[in-house]
């Protein structure tokens, strides 16, 4: 069976983002349903799969960081309003039974992802 997870890195401090709100929806024709929300912990990691085994489904997902927080929160000057504040990353799962990694490589002027496994 195949999983979810994030990470997010920091890259103006070439570390883990420790600390950062994480929340998962799932996107239909219905709109956006809330599925779970997590904090990454010190390996900037969330601690446990965003999804997996059967709650892992084909469809659309959408993971909203709360960048802007976490930059104001280690004390990074950040202009009002924010260049970068919450960063959504919009992408679909064709297969539940793979792995999707979807980390955000991050700075309060840029983000950056891909698909890991």
């Amino acid at each position: 069976m195949g999983k979810l997870s994030t990470h997010v890195l920091d890259i103006t401090q070439g570390k883990p983002g420790a600390g950062v709100k994480v929340a998962l929806y799932a996107v239909g024709p219905q709109g956006r349903e809330l599925l779970k929300t997590d904090v990454t912990n010190s390996d900037g990691r969330c601690s446990t799969p965003l999804l997996e085994g059967d709650a892992l489904k084909q469809g659309k997902y959408e993971l909203i960081f709360s960048a802007g927080d976490y930059f104001a929160a280690q004390g990074v000057a950040l202009p009002e309003p924010r260049f970068v504040d919450e960063v959504t990353i919009a992408f679909g799962i064709a297969h539940a039974d793979q792995n999707y990694h979807v980390p955000l490589v991050v700075s309060p002027w840029a983000y950056s992802t891909y698909r890991g496994s």
